[in-house]
């Protein structure tokens, strides 16, 4: 399965979105956010994940800036969150997130967690704005197949993008095979158990076998299910090796032993 940093996978509207991001969540606004943006963007990467919690969209747009390649070419996420969910609110959250990135549009808007109760309205807020040409693509976070059932049966516009929590401790086979079935493009965040197996023994073994970090052994995995992958870093050592990926292939037999860990292990919960 050969891939490049520059690799895209199509989401269900057309647009393509980069296979490998990097996710800024817990980056401390200000100088740590726009350096490791910047440097990120430097050494290739297209795909920058940001949320209006996290508090540093305007870092990522300064960044951005900086960085003085064309904006058609980079791919900006950010997200709702929680109390900006219903549908006016949404739209006027939107409208703020911009103003902060600094951008004319935003490649995808994701709704951040289900709210029970505002999952409709929400998403309708979603499909304006994506009907309004604000967004190029729409998805959501943390859904459930019953959160994403909710969703389809009430709307004519599928979410293209399901971002959750994936990795080989956490291997959500049924929301995986349900998001393929239903043209969702699943997306792994948290992906390198925010450290918590990386020193794995098991995964230590797969490492040596293939000359490759656990962190890179782990990313490869999501790659090889078709995920699109958001590891998160403000290390630029670890940006770097994050990175380097796309020049060998875990095989099939390695590959399902890594699926067997699942032990439905969660590193993010809901406060």
């Amino acid at each position: 399965m050969s891939f490049t940093l520059r690799s895209m996978a199509k989401l269900n509207n057309g647009i393509q979105i980069p296979r490998l991001g990097l996710g800024v969540y817990q980056i401390p606004s200000g100088k740590s956010t726009i350096k490791a943006v910047k440097y990120a963007l430097e050494i290739g990467y297209r795909h920058i994940d940001t949320a209006k919690i996290y508090g540093n969209e305007s870092d990522v747009g300064k960044a951005l800036k900086d960085s003085n390649i064309k904006r058609d070419d980079i791919f900006i996420t950010t997200k709702v969150w929680n109390s900006d969910q219903g549908y006016d609110l949404t739209l006027k959250a939107f409208e703020a997130s911009l103003k902060r990135l600094d951008l004319s549009y935003v490649d995808l808007y994701i709704i951040h967690w289900p709210v029970q109760g505002k999952i409709v309205e929400t998403w309708k807020a979603m499909v304006r704005l994506l009907n309004n040409g604000k967004v190029n693509a729409i998805g959501v976070s943390n859904y459930s197949i019953n959160d994403l059932k909710e969703t389809i049966h009430n709307s004519d516009v599928i979410p293209a993008v399901n971002q959750v929590e994936f990795h080989p401790f956490l291997y959500q086979k049924d929301l995986l095979e349900f998001c393929n079935s239903n043209a969702i493009q699943l997306e792994a965040y948290s992906p390198l158990t925010r450290g918590k197996r990386l020193n794995h023994h098991e995964i230590a073994k797969i490492s040596r076998k293939y000359n490759k970090t656990a962190a890179q052994i782990l990313i490869r995995w999501s790659l090889q299910h078709d995920l699109v992958v958001i590891p998160k870093s403000s290390h630029e050592e670890r940006i770097l090796e994050n990175s380097k990926v796309f020049d060998f292939d875990i095989d099939q037999k390695d590959m399902r032993f890594l699926d067997s860990l699942n032990e439905n292990l969660h590193t993010i919960f809901l406060d």
